[in-house]
């Protein structure tokens, strides 16, 4: 029986917890993390900013997409 993957976090103290399975890999800096590390603020991702900064982009792309337009009345 193969070891268990241990996470990869280090921080003042290295964690011993197993890896999740299925969301336990980071899909920025594709390191494997137990649950409490696995999300790129818990870890200190090196790509955070890079995360951030993509999100920002989707998320501007997505509004401006649903922007709505009102037309202009003329006075008469």
């Amino acid at each position: 029986m193969p070891a268990k993957k241990r996470c990869q976090h280090q921080g003042e103290t290295r964690c011993n917890s197993a890896v999740l399975r299925i969301v336990g890999t980071c899909p920025h800096c594709k390191a494997e993390f137990c649950g409490v590390h696995r999300m790129p603020e818990h870890h200190n991702c090196q790509n955070l900013e890079s995360c951030r900064q993509q999100a920002f982009e989707k998320n501007k792309a997505k509004l401006e997409s649903e922007r709505t337009v009102a037309s202009k009345m003329a006075m008469a």
